[in-house]
């Protein structure tokens, strides 16, 4: 396996084609709209590049974490009957039942290849935001895919840099990260996702990735964007290893 391709369907979605697997992203399919969740309304802002019968079946869902519109909205908790698993947070699937499978942070599961290999999926650690955030934002997780026990994709979900990110790096040195930016804000002047440091930070843990951003465009509370991080990246000199995708274009990248 030396290509992977990516589709951007908006958001924190996206389509992951790995190994003959199809994969999909905290699925967000709703058009602009608000979101009142207990401690905060989110303002959705633009519609999805492809609808749910444009992306189709797929293998399994990553669900980073089911609380937030903005990573799990109506048309999402829609497509979710359709998929044969669900991984997410093991709070999340006691809430979700059905196909959700819950995972706690380095919990495994594995997803059958047409080949007959396997891909093993590792839960990650994930904090959104501030230590101490956790009663507020409740669990999130992200996620590695490995390919014949080569750790090849890592896809932080909701979440600042932190030591558990860190860990991951240390684990597993992936060669392509899928990294939920934004620098989102809500109730107060901290990060909730990652800014442009903090994605410096993950990209020189993951020396030899491309990185891939997602979820910095599209909802109201993001308080960075696409041109911060081309910003950033240049001035660091290590722009060419910012891939930023076109929504509903299927984007190859090539690992090494």
């Amino acid at each position: 396996m030396s290509e992977i391709v990516i589709t951007l369907v908006g958001g924190p979605t996206a389509l992951i084609e790995i190994a003959g697997l199809r994969l999909l992203t905290d699925p967000t399919f709703d058009g602009p709209g608000d979101y009142r969740l207990p401690h905060v309304t989110l303002t959705k802002t633009s519609r999805p590049a492809l609808t749910p019968d444009q992306v189709g079946d797929v293998d399994a869902v990553l669900l980073s974490h089911d609380q937030h519109a903005d990573n799990l909205d109506h048309g999402g908790r829609r497509y979710l009957a359709q998929a044969p698993r669900v991984l997410t947070t093991v709070a999340g699937a006691k809430r979700l039942g059905g196909n959700a499978e819950g995972l706690a942070p380095w919990g495994q599961a594995d997803l059958a290849r047409p080949d007959g290999g396997r891909l093993e999926v590792t839960a990650t650690p994930a904090r959104h935001g501030p230590a101490g955030i956790e009663p507020l934002s409740g669990d999130v997780i992200g996620f590695v895919l490995s390919v014949d026990e080569r750790p090849s994709i890592y896809i932080t979900g909701d979440t600042v840099w932190f030591d558990g990110v860190a860990e991951v790096a240390r684990r597993f040195p992936a060669q392509l990260v899928l990294l939920f930016a934004g620098a989102a804000q809500t109730r107060g002047p901290f990060n909730l996702t990652m800014n442009t440091n903090d994605a410096i930070e993950t990209a020189h843990a993951f020396a030899r990735a491309a990185i891939v951003p997602l979820h910095y465009e599209g909802w109201a509370h993001f308080s960075q964007g696409r041109g911060d991080l081309e910003a950033a990246f240049e001035a660091l000199g290590i722009g060419p290893r910012l891939r930023l995708l076109e929504p509903g274009i299927a984007t190859a990248i090539e690992l090494g």
